[in-house]
């Protein structure tokens, strides 16, 4: 059987009761006084709406180095990771084989000229002697088609000449553009091949680069309808930004190159491309980063805020407005884009509403206020 309690414990189990409800009662507290808030002033203004697309970037100019004739390579001629110049020499493959080609093809030349000059000697004094019936014309006739085809062989030599020279010249393989140099897939000794699958180095100009990104074709569907209708206007400029992967902003901006005219199937997307200076050599090909593009300027937009929209139970964006007599009235709204460190507020609000922004842990519908404006809206 348990104890009951003595005179003492009842006594100041009573006397805590006491601190504790008077601690809700303290001197001065008015659960019902008016909650000082402050307010932003809403009004209409030009705002760029602008889209933050993924991608990845892409060199300006990729040239992958392939050989033109087959042998062995004798020198590497740049260093793996340089820039290189177009026309610069890269390789050197063993050229004698083919200066031996030459050499050949220019004593053919020769051959077939010295035929020739023969040739027409005897087919010019066949033509004075056919003219006195000296000789038969059959006799003539054969002469005139043996210098022809004496003249046909020189052209024929000397395009073996040149296709020669040519392929001497292939044994020394240059740069094709100007641009940083990757990695050589080959060393000297090896055997390659006139083109070959494998490149043996690969050139890209990072003085540009690309940045491809895409959109989605409902995206664009409706961008164009709210230009159409007036919504919207065209955006002043072409420029995008460049977000990085590590967050920051890339200092200069970029131009959007084109859009495709093609929607991927499988994706439902419109690729898009930019073009960014790359002076410093900071962006490199294979990047991930994402592009700020302007989509047009809503000439009446409204912004409010960040702080002072919150979700209610049906996850729909609601602010607190000081309403008539100083009341706290909340409103259901429609929001679009973030810009900057506000909401564009598409529904629910007019021009002149005044919206909580601090004090909004005291606020509740219907509560008495007193609002206050803030300094800057901005």
């Amino acid at each position: 059987m348990s104890k009951p309690f003595s005179a003492g414990a009842s006594a100041a189990l009573l006397l805590l009761l006491a601190a504790c409800g008077g601690k809700s009662q303290q001197p001065g507290f008015d659960p019902n006084a008016p909650a000082a808030v402050g307010y932003v002033t809403l009004r209409t203004e030009p705002v760029t709406l602008t889209s933050e697309l993924s991608g990845r970037t892409s060199a300006f100019l990729v040239s992958e180095v392939r050989p033109q004739v087959s042998g062995v390579i004798k020198a590497r001629l740049f260093q793996e990771g340089s820039n290189v110049r177009a026309g610069q020499p890269l390789y050197q493959i063993d050229p004698a084989t083919y200066a031996a080609s030459l050499a050949s093809a220019k004593a053919g030349l020769a051959q077939a000229q010295a035929a020739h000059a023969t040739a027409k000697l005897k087919a010019d004094r066949y033509k004075e002697l056919v003219a006195i019936n000296a000789i038969s014309k059959q006799d003539n006739d054969d002469a005139q088609a043996t210098a022809q085809q004496a003249a046909a062989n020189v052209q024929a030599q000397r395009a073996a000449v040149d296709q020669a020279s040519i392929n001497l010249g292939y044994t020394k393989v240059f740069a094709p553009i100007s641009g940083r140099i990757g990695k050589s897939s080959v060393t000297p000794g090896a055997l390659v091949t006139a083109s070959q699958a494998t490149a043996l180095a690969t050139v890209q100009d990072l003085d540009k680069i690309y940045v491809d990104v895409t959109q989605s074709s409902a995206d664009l569907l409706k961008l164009r309808r709210d230009m159409a209708s007036g919504q919207i206007g065209a955006a002043n400029s072409a420029q995008v930004t460049l977000i990085l992967e590590d967050g920051s902003t890339y200092p200069i901006p970029g131009t959007l190159a084109f859009s495709d005219i093609t929607v991927d199937p499988g994706t439902g997307s419109v690729g898009l491309r930019a073009i960014f200076p790359n002076p410093k050599g900071d962006l490199l090909p294979g990047m991930y980063v994402k592009a700020r593009i302007s989509k047009g300027v809503a000439a009446t937009g409204m912004l409010v805020p960040l702080p002072a929209v919150s979700r209610n139970a049906k996850g729909q964006a609601t602010v607190f407005v000081v309403g008539a007599g100083d009341k706290a009235e909340q409103r259901v709204i429609g929001v679009g884009q973030t810009i900057g460190d506000k909401w564009l507020v598409t529904d629910g609000l007019k021009p002149g509403d005044k919206v909580i922004v601090e004090g909004l842990q005291k606020v509740h519908p219907g509560g008495a206020l007193k609002p206050a404006p803030l300094a800057a809206t901005r």
